[in-house]
């Protein structure tokens, strides 16, 4: 007997979209690549999400103020 595999619903995408938008801001930068490269390397290394670092490091930055 086969099981079917679970398919994924544009509406559950559409859902998870929408609470992200609501939740969530998106700040992007350029950097140069070698920096990047080194960064994820890091990360990588570390066992750290690049996202979790860039966090941590904002919100060091704006105990400082």
């Amino acid at each position: 007997m086969s099981e079917t595999p679970k398919r994924k619903t544009h509406t559950s995408t559409a859902v998870k979209q929408r609470y992200n938008e609501k939740t969530y801001e998106m700040i992007a930068v350029r950097i140069p690549k070698e920096l990047a490269s080194r960064f994820r390397e890091r990360c990588s290394q570390s066992g750290d999400s690049q996202a979790s670092v860039i966090k941590k490091a904002i919100e060091e930055y704006l105990k400082q103020s």
